[in-house]
């Protein structure tokens, strides 16, 4: 991950959550390597950074790899990023991103996955950053958090400009 990369997306997330801290890098686990497609599984990744996050913290993993997970019947559906529902990490990644736009969108898929941690759905609102992605690449609709999505997160913490 470049450094301009990861110092971009933190100074956005440290606007919305002025308690952020930035980690030192670390390698990608090697057992969450899916060799036949030549991508990294998310869920091992978030397996992985969930053991080694502290009570009460939240992980955000940025990658430039490619990454998949299971969607239903597929078992290697590629993804831009995956966070569970109230979980303690999150993983999004470059990879799969407009080059042109890469630090907004790097931005909005890791708000996103973060907003998950906190306990949020996929939203209705096509602009939103809880959006469904729905198999291709959205980040280009999405504005911001729609006026319920951001009130959840204002009550976990987060902060926004009005």
């Amino acid at each position: 991950m470049p450094a301009y990369l990861t110092d971009s997306v933190f100074a956005q997330l440290k606007s919305v959550a002025p308690h952020i801290r930035l980690l030192e890098p670390v390698a990608m686990p090697g057992f969450a390597y899916y060799k036949p497609r030549n991508r990294y599984k998310a869920d091992s990744i978030i397996k992985w950074l969930s053991k080694n996050t502290r009570t009460g913290f939240v992980t955000i993993g940025l990658t430039t790899k490619d990454m998949s997970t299971t969607n239903g019947n597929i078992a290697d559906w590629g993804v831009m990023g995956l966070g569970y529902e109230s979980g303690n990490a999150c993983v999004a990644s470059a990879y799969r991103l407009n080059r042109n736009k890469l630090i907004s969108e790097l931005f909005k898929v890791a708000i996103h996955e973060l907003g998950h941690t906190q306990g949020l759905p996929h939203c209705a609102n096509k602009t939103c950053f809880m959006r469904d992605a729905e198999g291709h690449n959205s980040t280009g609709e999405e504005t911001g958090f729609c006026s319920r999505c951001k009130k959840l997160m204002m009550e976990k913490g987060f902060r926004f400009e009005n």
